[in-house]
């Protein structure tokens, strides 16, 4: 699964992350391919758009996906700014009136994206959304706690790959249902188009065989070939610890095998800690979640809430070597039902760097979960859990998947 060659850089937040992403969109001289579930330009998210809209401008081809439950539309300022400067932008799967009440809504686009020239790629959590800004609850005090990922290495190639077919699937399908089969034809020669010379131009700083010593993989998941790449991955990660787990998950709500696997590896001495949302966001994820506590608890998972502003992460480090940095939460709705990508490292500099902000994460923010205290929480609590619980249950079985 690993490859070498790779150097990967942690980068914490949108205030370490669009620096990164809207310098290597500044240095680009051919493609740039964005995908993301949120699109937002408040605050410092506009920065990202400002520095596409730039690119497209001198010339560089500019291709942008948002999901359309995230992001509904773009402004009419932007909308018109994208397309004046030649930003090619679409928005997957719309919701239409009736919203995600239609079970195929359910599939979306909830990777987050980028590669910039066929050379550096940009994976992780992380929307185009300012820290301080949530599109639901308005301005935060502190900033959302999440990563993402700067990649240069072999596996640029796969997240390039898989960047130029979801925009062609999309091109096809819209020109399908238009009936112009020409056109789709057309779209298909044109998304899979490359430039080597224009590539051989780019002015990227590269990577010294000595700086190039970082394993690594891209695992993405679809509902084709790669439906269970993310939770195996999870999984065999898991079965192998030998002495320290650590994850951190916006949304967790894992199914029986994994629940097993962290079970199974506190009871045989390995030290396991879930770093999890500790703030009502959404109904469903902030009730269902807690159904799972007890058993967890029960065999001495430790589970520590972040409350201090929104935990976005979905990130994890196992042994000290072993560490993920991706956009798929361990819920039934990244593992079953959206488009993810994860970028999966076999580095003990890398990892540590990433336990180091986690352990900061858990003795100064974090509040941990009492297992008395839990089991002893409101009725009405418990009521709320269980019957999120059952509903996404039965969403789940509408949609056709066991869990």
């Amino acid at each position: 699964m690993f490859a070498p060659g790779h150097q990967v850089d942690l980068l914490q937040g949108s205030q370490e992350f669009f620096p990164a992403l809207v310098q290597a969109i500044d240095l680009s001289v051919y493609e740039v391919r964005l995908e993301t579930y949120i699109f937002s330009v408040e605050g410092s998210g506009e920065h990202v758009a400002q520095a596409l809209e730039r690119a497209a401008t001198r010339g560089v081809a500019v291709f942008v996906v948002m999901d359309g439950a995230g992001t509904d539309n773009l402004s009419n300022e932007w909308a018109r700014r994208f397309s004046s400067a030649g930003v090619a932008w679409r928005i997957f799967s719309p919701l239409g009136r009736l919203g995600m009440f239609i079970p195929s809504r359910w599939r979306r686009l909830h990777r987050k994206l980028c590669v910039v020239d066929g050379r550096v790629a940009f994976c992780g959590g992380i929307n185009v959304l300012d820290d301080f800004y949530d599109p639901n609850h308005g301005n935060l005090k502190a900033p959302r706690f999440d990563f993402a990922v700067r990649v240069t290495g072999p596996l640029v190639e796969s997240a390039h790959a898989a960047l130029v077919q979801f925009w062609w699937r999309l091109q096809a399908t819209r020109v399908v249902r238009r009936g112009e089969l020409a056109a789709a034809w057309k779209a298909l020669q044109e998304a899979n188009k490359s430039d080597p010379d224009a590539l051989d131009q780019a002015d990227h700083r590269s990577v010294t065989r000595d700086q190039a010593l970082t394993r690594a993989d891209l695992i993405l998941r679809d509902n084709l070939r790669h439906r269970t790449r993310i939770e195996r991955a999870y999984r065999h990660a898991i079965g192998e610890a030998q002495h320290d787990i650590i994850i951190s998950n916006a949304y967790f709500l894992p199914g029986r095998k994994i629940r097993k696997g962290l079970i199974h590896a506190a009871q045989r001495g390995v030290r396991v800690r879930l770093l999890l949302q500790g703030r009502y966001e959404y109904f469903m994820q902030y009730h269902a979640a807690r159904m799972v506590y007890g058993t967890l608890l029960a065999a001495g998972v430790e589970i520590i809430e972040y409350r201090v502003s929104f935990l976005h992460a979905k990130v994890a480090v196992i042994d000290g070597h072993w560490a993920t940095v991706g956009s798929s939460n361990l819920d039934p709705l990244s593992l079953l039902l959206a488009r993810e990508a994860n970028v999966v490292v076999d580095d003990a500099t890398f990892a540590q760097n990433l336990q180091a902000r986690l352990e900061h994460a858990i003795q100064v923010e974090g509040t941990r979960v009492d297992p008395a205290v839990y089991a002893n929480r409101p009725l009405m609590q418990r009521l709320l859990d269980r019957a999120a619980y059952v509903v996404m249950r039965v969403l789940l079985f509408i949609n056709g998947k066991r869990y």
